[in-house]
């Protein structure tokens, strides 16, 4: 039996499930409302003629007219055609010079004279109840079938979605600023050279900083602790640049560290203060960040300083911002974030609020 079903392909099996679930359920209601008990046989010959009924019906409409007409728009066209199904099928299934006729329905016809009222109003009757058996068969297979494919097209959205979240994770992850890898790696070297203490701990740093990027980001969440000492590590390796002292402060709320977040979601603000404060300048140059978390809301902010002229560097490679708004659209939608961006005349100032729960 197994095998014999197997062999069905699946929009058969489909179709085959419509018309016995129809079918059925007609056969069944029929049966308690018309006490087919009384003459079993006359009534398994009426549900026989009718299966096939329902079989033509519900077959051309999933295989024709639903996906060719339906579907594409064609309302009206779909309507015409359905009455025009529903027409020619009761046709064929009771039209009295058709051989099976009389074979499925082997009652004896005594027709009224033409003027009798009575009869035409049982005539009248007659056909409409051999149409409601095919018109519910194909409603019912109509609104399943439409039902069934709103619940494709939602899950192909939203793996269409996930698909392009996951090619922003790798796009994003890819993005290692080279400038900021070869100005840390002549930092180092120049300590190095120096026989600074602080070597080791700068070739951790940057070591950490790299397993990170290629392993750990790999992750859907990561503890708030693993993005909290990747930044720490970044602005510690920028540090290196200016031994004079850079006017940065950094305050990040480790107290629930354990907190599951995106990864690489807080970094690209703080590359960009660094891109754009020139915070080399001593006078007027500075980095604020600042990281607050109360139950599951992450409250992060950047502020830093701009020159009066127009300054970008490091403009290769980086995680862009157009991108980490796309990436937190996907990733916390709607009240999940929210971002604000404000631009003076002398400062740059982010503020990102993200709920995780």
């Amino acid at each position: 039996m197994l095998h014999f079903w197997g062999m069905f392909k699946f929009s058969e099996q489909r179709i085959l499930w419509q018309v016995l679930l129809w079918w059925g359920s007609w056969v069944l209601i029929s049966f308690l409302l018309s006490n087919g008990y009384d003459n079993p046989q006359r009534f398994a010959l009426r549900a026989a003629h009718l299966f096939f009924g329902f079989l033509i019906v519900v077959t051309v409409n999933i295989k024709w007219l639903l996906p060719h007409f339906y579907l594409k728009k064609r309302h009206t066209l779909f309507v015409i055609l359905g009455i025009a199904l529903l027409g020619l099928t009761v046709f064929l299934m009771h039209a009295e010079f058709l051989p099976w006729t009389d074979w499925f329905d082997p009652r004896h016809r005594n027709p009224r004279p033409e003027g009798d009222r009575r009869g035409r109003r049982a005539t009248g009757l007659l056909w409409i109840g051999r149409f409601t058996p095919l018109i519910i068969a194909f409603l019912g297979s109509t609104v399943t079938e439409i039902a069934r494919y709103a619940n494709r097209k939602e899950k192909e959205a939203i793996q269409s979605e996930k698909e392009k979240l996951e090619t922003e994770l790798k796009f994003l992850k890819s993005q290692v600023n080279p400038h900021f890898l070869f100005n840390a790696l002549n930092n180092i070297y120049s300590l190095a050279v120096l026989r600074d203490p602080q070597t080791p701990e700068s070739v951790m740093q940057l070591s950490e900083i790299l397993r990170y990027m290629v392993y750990d980001s790999n992750e859907e969440k990561v503890p708030l602790k693993n993005e909290i000492q990747y930044i720490q590590n970044y602005v510690d390796l920028k540090r290196l640049k200016d031994s004079r002292g850079m006017d940065l402060e950094i305050d990040m709320d480790s107290s629930a560290e354990n907190l599951m977040v995106a990864p690489l979601l807080f970094i690209p603000f703080v590359e960009n203060a660094f891109k754009h404060s020139k915070i080399e300048n001593l006078k007027k140059g500075f980095i604020r960040i600042n990281m607050q978390v109360r139950d599951n809301l992450i409250d992060f902010s950047v502020i830093n300083s701009l020159p009066e002229e127009e300054f970008t560097k490091d403009e290769v490679g980086g995680i862009g911002l157009d991108n980490v708004l796309k990436r937190l659209d996907l990733l916390y939608p709607g009240d999940k974030h929210t971002l604000n961006i404000q631009r003076t005349h002398d400062q740059y100032k982010v503020h990102l609020k993200v709920l995780t729960g």
